[in-house]
């Protein structure tokens, strides 16, 4: 009983120390990726410090449930265990310091950058400023260029809706004749279908005509050829 109630403490610092252990890694990384300003960079390094605190504080915990054990060979395994959390966290302390050594020249250079940026700008305002007077000159001479343009369009526009306006009358004029052509035209197609008529009635009586002849000449023939039929 008394050896797992030890157990169980040296589990949970165990596993305390892991987790401190890759807070430390992934606040490091941060550092090393912060893009400033200084006061971010401020925080994120309180917050490191805190985690080497809370780390430290179980690592001597470790030490001494270490200095606790009975066993001699328990004791001599948790205290090169206990090295070993010293020297990673050595080595954390140092990636620490070069993070931070790397963001600072990083934040350093952006904002010389910056500077260097608001120098530019500054000249290039100056150059504007003297560039200004003459873009607004040329501005002014394409104005009256482009005042020059509308006024020919408008003139254009106005002989364009005159000619329309001909074009229109020629239409209607042309329209109207259409109209009376029309009238004409169904006029004689009226005529057409009329005399077509007359010219199959005649042509149906020029056949009777001819049938009732025919049929004559035949009765006489036979009268005269045959007079006993």
């Amino acid at each position: 009983m008394a050896a797992a109630a030890v157990a169980v403490p040296l589990r949970v610092c165990h596993q305390e120390i892991v987790k401190f252990d890759l807070e430390i890694k992934a606040a490091v990384q941060d550092i090393r990726d912060c893009p400033g300003p200084l006061s971010a960079l401020t925080e994120l390094n309180a917050a490191v410090k805190e985690k080497f605190r809370q780390l430290r504080d179980r690592i001597q915990e470790l030490e001494q449930m270490a200095k606790e054990q009975d066993k001699e060979s328990e004791k001599q395994a948790l205290l090169r265990e206990v090295e070993n959390h010293k020297k990673q966290m050595l080595s954390n302390q140092a990636a620490w310091r070069k993070a931070n050594l790397a963001c600072k020249i990083a934040i350093d250079n952006s904002e010389k950058d910056q500077l260097l940026q608001g120098r530019d700008i500054l000249r290039q305002r100056k150059t504007t400023k003297e560039s200004l007077a003459e873009s607004a000159s040329n501005i002014t001479e394409s104005l009256m260029g482009i005042s020059r343009m509308m006024s020919q369009q408008v003139q254009q526009s106005e002989e364009t809706v005159q000619t329309l306006a001909n074009s229109s009358r020629t239409i209607l004029e042309a329209n109207e004749e259409f109209k009376s052509m029309s009238g004409t035209i169904q006029l004689g197609r009226k005529l057409i279908t009329k005399y077509n008529r007359r010219e199959l009635t005649d042509k149906l009586l020029i056949f009777l005509a001819l049938a009732l002849f025919l049929a004559t000449v035949l009765y006489i023939l036979k009268k005269r050829l045959f007079p006993f039929l």
